[in-house]
């Protein structure tokens, strides 16, 4: 059956409090969301712009509009591997991908996890909730204030200065709490080993992407005592086997990849090289982490907190419960 693009818009939607990482603050999050027809049955998919990568939404919508007369005349199936090809990874091919799947699930009678081969059905998993940068203060304030909300997985904002005396007002929010952190590429000049060992003592049981995207190799002598995770030097499978010597896992975000067709090539990959997988997002509505929320289920780490981070999420979305997140009842 024919398919016809029945939208592609850009969506606002407002942060609870302020979200704030090395690279800046966010009071809102802008995202673009793509709505595909096909015999009455309809398919939506939402993504949100890579700002390191120069994305906005209004670009993502226009690239959407560009690629949708391409697959017009094709099933579902056939547009979601002519988009592979026609457009590049980001989150305009994350929102038309999704949409893609999620319209030939509907079109099959399936749900999203029978449609990509998973053995179940998704389940709650821990996820981890992000602690914003601030002082060691305010950053403890946030730890107490999760770890009340029933949160036991803290994923900590850092910036390479300072960064053990944030862990420190984190760990004294939430002693009980279970730590990884986020160096968002900020230890390139810093004694990686010495700083890892450090966090190691204080319970961190993971780094994310400690170097600059190009200097991976920094991390090729040192035997540090927590995985590293990949997240901005892996974009896609074909990066996997390039960043596997450094490396001991990958963070795969749809955004990044460009939908989940792209992201479970690169969980393939990451099998395939003995990586541990770590399933992430951006902030996003629960319309975004629904097929990620599939990708999570063969994840050693989840970090698809992007829902609670907002002041609403979308009707009917995903249930962030005792620490979990729950599965949604929208498009699973």
């Amino acid at each position: 059956m024919a398919i016809q693009l029945k939208s592609a818009r850009v969506e606002r939607w407002a942060v609870a409090g302020e979200f704030v990482i090395s690279r800046g603050a966010k009071t809102h999050v802008d995202v673009v969301v793509a709505e595909i027809e096909s015999g009455g049955a309809v398919g939506r998919g939402e993504g949100t712009p890579i700002y390191y990568l120069g994305e906005d939404a209004a670009g993502c919508r226009d690239q959407i509009l560009l690629a949708a007369p391409h697959i017009a005349e094709m099933d579902a199936a056939e547009a979601r591997a002519a988009v592979q090809l026609l457009m590049a990874p980001g989150a305009a091919r994350n929102a038309l991908d999704c949409a893609l799947w999620d319209l030939e699930a509907r079109q099959r009678g399936l749900r999203l996890w029978q449609l990509a081969g998973c053995d179940g059905a998704p389940t709650a998993r821990v996820t981890a909730y992000t602690i914003s940068l601030g002082t060691p203060g305010a950053m403890a304030e946030q730890a107490a204030t999760a770890a009340a909300d029933g949160y036991r997985l803290l994923k900590i904002k850092l910036t390479g200065e300072g960064d053990r005396l944030r862990v420190a007002g984190v760990r004294k929010g939430a002693p009980e709490a279970r730590l990884i952190v986020d160096a968002n590429e900020s230890w390139g000049e810093i004694d990686i080993l010495s700083e890892a060992e450090a966090l190691a003592d204080m319970g961190v049981e993971m780094i994310e992407q400690p170097v600059p995207v190009g200097a991976d190799a920094l991390l090729d002598p040192i035997y540090a005592p927590l995985p590293f995770i990949a997240d901005e030097s892996c974009q896609t499978a074909a990066d996997v086997a390039r960043i596997g010597p450094f490396y001991d896992g990958v963070n795969i975000k749809l955004d990044k990849a460009g939908g989940l067709t792209e992201a479970l090539r690169i969980a393939d990959a990451a099998d395939a090289a003995g990586l541990s997988i770590m399933a992430g997002c951006m902030l996003s509505t629960s319309l975004a982490i629904a097929p990620a929320f599939v990708l999570a289920q063969r994840a050693r780490w989840v970090d698809l907190d992007g829902p609670a981070l907002l002041e609403c999420d979308r009707e009917g979305g995903f249930e962030f419960r005792d620490g979990r997140i729950g599965p949604p009842a929208i498009s699973t």
